[in-house]
């Protein structure tokens, strides 16, 4: 199908496990970061375009369930003609209209707020048992499950780790990804 000039709604019958609203990431300055970073691990195989099957993989592997007919279809509706994918433009797109069909608009929400809110809903999809730091395990448990090649060495884990843990106590806490989250985001800029 061919991408308009304003895409369609997607219905939000979409089939994913569970709609969360650090999908749509609220602060525009960490989200560019961030969400060129998602598409980057989506591409798989960094040719500039995440097919459906790159993407329902990547869902999958995040423990969201697809259903395959669907989400083809609803990326269809974003992808250019002559193109087999979605480009990070495209891929920007299909991400708000995802974002609004499934949480809304930010509801009057203030962007500090929000902000906090994102970074503790990706801090817990890191702190896997939910007791407030992310362990070396937790996040090579992650990686792993992202397919990434970091993941595949505890002593790397360590080692990143280490680089954020200003309590030096071997996990990282919230205040501490903050931090990172942070750092991240004004060296990038």
């Amino acid at each position: 199908m061919a991408n308009s000039s304003q895409p369609p709604a997607i219905a939000p019958t979409l089939a994913l496990a569970a709609a969360s609203p650090s999908f749509r990431l609220q602060s525009p300055s960490l989200n560019s970061i961030r969400l060129r970073r998602v598409f980057d691990l989506f591409d798989r195989n960094g040719d500039g375009e995440i097919t459906v099957a790159e993407l329902r993989l990547a869902l999958e592997r995040l423990g969201l369930a697809v259903d395959h007919e669907e989400l083809a279809s609803t990326v269809a509706a974003y992808v250019r003609p002559g193109r087999a994918g979605l480009d990070f433009e495209d891929f920007a797109v299909f991400h708000r209209a995802v974002g609004d069909a499934f949480v809304g608009g930010d509801g009057g929400v203030e962007a500090a707020e929000q902000e906090e809110s994102d970074l503790r809903e990706a801090f817990g999809v890191f702190d896997e048992n939910g007791d407030g730091f992310i362990s070396a395990a937790e996040l090579q448990a992650v990686l792993q499950k992202l397919g990434l090649f970091e993941g595949r060495s505890v002593d790397g884990v360590q080692r990143m780790i280490s680089a954020v843990d200003r309590d030096c106590d071997g996990r990282v806490n919230f205040s501490e990804f903050k931090n990172m989250m942070h750092n991240i985001e004004l060296s990038s800029s």
